[in-house]
């Protein structure tokens, strides 16, 4: 690797304090020009442009030669061992609602690993970072994902994909066949929010499926890096995953499929 992850991250971390206080600026403001792109319930906003926009050009000012995914722009390939993994608003949904968890999450993946994860929050400054290898950190903090063991004392989060209404497969049956078992289940319409919450044990665990990579990139690492386990449940239906502790994630398995 001829980059130093240390220096990077802190360039990553600037990036997305940047985007995010564009982003709280123009929060509830009323003017969103808010459209829709695969359904009527995936929708994007100017804000969501513009931060991806950002992002790209300050990728593209320090790491000429990296490639580059957005989640609205696509992939700019650049045939490098480095893939900057970006979502520059994970949780458009809420924030064109005015609802404040929405995040900025920005990974690095080296030969299709990834060794670097930052998710930002803006509204709560909540700073969500990692390196592989290094631990993860809330604020500068190091996090560890929550220790609970038991179903019933636990409060997980889930999601639901875009096409719910038209795909049988959309996670209802999983959230039917455990929520009696839980203390309690969210749903915070964020995918890097929930794993970052995961990380800091606000969250005992948290499934989800029908993602994409830039959902999940950096937060896995985050979740991985506080001692989490992140496993796959099914490869037909996007992106499925599930994490939580090692042994809470045992007992989650008896009821996602």
């Amino acid at each position: 690797m001829d980059i130093c992850l240390e220096s990077t991250l802190e360039l990553a971390v600037a990036w997305a304090r940047e985007v995010g206080e564009v982003q709280r600026s123009n929060f509830r403001s009323g003017h969103l020009d808010i459209e829709t792109k695969s359904t009527v319930h995936d929708v994007v906003t100017k804000v969501d442009k513009l931060s991806e926009s950002m992002l790209l050009e300050r990728i593209g000012k320090h790491f000429p030669e990296h490639s580059v995914l957005g989640e609205e722009s696509g992939e700019h390939d650049l045939h490098s061992d480095y893939l900057w993994v970006i979502d520059p608003l994970d949780g458009t949904n809420n924030y064109s609602q005015g609802l404040p968890v929405y995040t900025v999450s920005i990974g690095l993946q080296y030969k299709g690993e990834t060794v670097l994860g930052v998710v930002y929050a803006p509204y709560t400054d909540e700073l969500y970072t990692a390196v592989r290898g290094k631990g993860a950190f809330l604020n500068g903090k190091q996090i560890h994902v929550a220790t609970k063991t038991d179903l019933n004392q636990s409060v997980l989060a889930t999601g639901f994909p875009y096409d719910k209404g038209i795909n049988p497969v959309n996670n209802i049956d999983n959230l039917s066949r455990i929520l009696p078992h839980l203390r309690g289940i969210r749903r915070m319409g964020s995918a890097a929010y929930d794993l970052c919450n995961v990380a800091a044990g606000f969250l005992d665990g948290y499934w989800e499926l029908g993602l994409k990579i830039w959902d999940v990139c950096a937060g896995v690492l985050i979740v991985q890096e506080a001692g989490g386990v992140v496993e796959h449940f099914r490869y037909d239906r996007g992106i499925a995953i599930m994490t939580a502790n090692p042994k809470l994630l045992e007992k989650i398995k008896d009821y996602i499929q």
